[in-house]
């Protein structure tokens, strides 16, 4: 049995690094373009998310993919699921 039937679809998405100090948790920024609804330019809008990466292997600067979970802390509901693309350092 597939694990996506078990848990639900739960979203993916891609975002950069950019913040690394705590223990165990890195600060994703995901940007987006959304149309303004009178004018349609499209806008940058960015979410920062809190996520959970177990093994610190994300930096500051790479580009990583995250995926929704169960809360693990009162702002962190996000892991790490792989770093697609490392920081030049």
């Amino acid at each position: 049995m597939k694990e996506e039937s078990v848990r639900g679809r739960r979203r993916k998405v891609v975002g950069m690094v950019i913040g690394d100090k705590m223990q165990k948790t890195i600060v994703v920024e995901v940007m987006r373009l959304v149309k303004h609804a009178k004018y349609g330019k499209y806008i940058k809008r960015s979410t920062v998310y809190k996520t959970h990466d177990e093994k610190k292997e994300a930096r500051v600067g790479d580009k990583v993919e995250i995926i929704e979970t169960r809360p693990l802390s009162k702002t962190k509901a996000t892991k790490l699921v792989r770093v697609i693309e490392k920081a030049n350092r």
